[in-house]
């Protein structure tokens, strides 16, 4: 089959989620004989692109350089050109890409939407851009052939919402074992550091962290990996909450020295709330680190029992003060974490992803919702964190499976 992968950064991947799934899956639907296409955004200044990756066919791009226009301007330009070279199905990253499905149908294309997270409760957005996110969706929902959920929350979300069903399509979880030399080009030791890489966005809750850190009484400094293109306000927020023992690197884009880090830490804290099941908790457990994850079901749903929990930044203290004292406890949370990576499996991912392809392309067009919300009351959605004293019980293998 010819298959289009539309609207992320591309490949190669270098900043989330997304383009990470669209690397690992796209390279591996290659390896199984399909012909991958897929659309890359591109950066003014930057020298001239690759034609391929992976052995993906790669077409790149622009998008307006604005936050509310750069996904949907260059999601357009991309649907322009694949309704011109007709692909077998095509698959849409981000449900805000959602008013383009049409042109996609039109010109009688098969189309999955991966939904991601639940945009509309990011606080970057408000006003306007929270509601086109709830639109968004609403639309994603009426006018895709398949919705691709990667967290059983988002799953939960949409069958609540709209009675809609997803196809539950989890992340890879690589299995990350580096020597601990090149920690020295940082000046750190193994198992000497506690370690943070999230983008600067409220809903990482990065400034939390760093806060409840500087309160406790770790000795093991605070190493924050990360930056934003568009939150100077909150990234100097949390710059001005940490002391001499927070280090901040920025962003790290040498994936070899970024799994060492993951690696070697003595603790891995998560903040991330809103986004589903998130890659980057993936490469910590898969690098066997301890880690201690905000409370939310998404976490909860990768980490079970393996994951030590907060809720705010009052919480931070105790846990990464246990870490330090207690190193064997510490030790042994690690292995479970790396225990759960086997559930994610990038083979088992694209394997899912190529079933679905054939799908969209050989069965008859499924009867969609219609797009509207139920009548009930918005629920809180899987993004707010269970009390600490209700029990949360862990999903013991969150492997790949069609929720109805």
């Amino acid at each position: 089959m010819r298959i289009a992968l539309v609207g992320t950064r591309g490949v190669p991947a270098a900043y989330g989620g997304f383009e990470t799934c669209v690397e690992e899956v796209g390279r591996r639907l290659v390896e199984r004989g399909h012909e991958v296409v897929v659309y890359c955004r591109t950066t003014p200044g930057a020298s001239a692109p690759p034609d391929t990756h992976l052995g993906m066919q790669l077409v790149h791009l622009p998008a307006a350089r604005k936050r509310a226009l750069e996904t949907l301007s260059h999601t357009a330009l991309s649907v322009g050109h694949l309704v011109a070279h007709r692909p077998d199905a095509a698959f849409v990253f981000n449900a805000a890409n959602a008013p383009l499905l049409p042109v996609i149908r039109a010109a009688r294309v098969p189309v999955a939407t991966h939904v991601d997270g639940l945009e509309w409760k990011r606080t970057k957005w408000s006003g306007a851009g929270r509601r086109y996110y709830r639109a968004a969706e609403a639309l994603a929902v009426r006018w895709s052939d398949a919705l691709i959920a990667d967290a059983q929350g988002i799953a939960d979300y949409y069958t609540q919402e709209f009675g809609a069903s997803t196809d539950l399509i989890t992340y890879g979880a690589p299995v990350i074992d580096p020597p601990a030399g090149r920690l020295a080009e940082l000046d750190l030791t193994e198992r000497g550091y506690h370690l943070v890489v999230a983008r600067f966005e409220p809903e990482n809750h990065v400034a939390e962290i760093v806060e409840g850190y500087t309160a406790s009484s770790a000795t093991q400094p605070l190493v924050v990996v990360g930056s934003a293109p568009y939150a100077d306000e909150y990234t100097a927020l949390v710059h001005s909450l940490g002391d001499e023992r927070v280090r901040f690197l920025g962003g790290v884009w040498d994936q070899d020295l970024l799994d060492t880090l993951y690696r070697h830490a003595t603790s891995y804290l998560h903040g991330h709330s809103v986004g589903g099941t998130n890659p980057s908790l993936l490469r910590a457990i898969g690098a066997g680190a301890t880690v201690l994850a905000h409370d939310v079901s998404f976490n909860r749903e990768v980490l079970g029992t393996a994951g030590r929990y907060f809720l705010g930044a009052q919480d931070v203290p105790a846990l990464v003060e246990r870490t330090e004292a207690d190193p064997e406890h510490a030790r042994r949370r690690g292995v479970l974490a790396r225990e759960r990576a086997a559930s994610y499996d990038w083979d088992d991912v694209a394997a899912a992803y190529e079933q679905l392809a054939v799908r969209l392309t050989t069965a008859s067009p499924a009867r969609r919702p219609r797009g509207r919300r139920r009548g009930h009351p918005t629920a809180p959605g899987p993004d707010v964190a269970p009390t600490s004293t209700a029990p949360v019980t862990p999903v013991e293998r969150p492997g790949l499976r069609v929720v109805a």
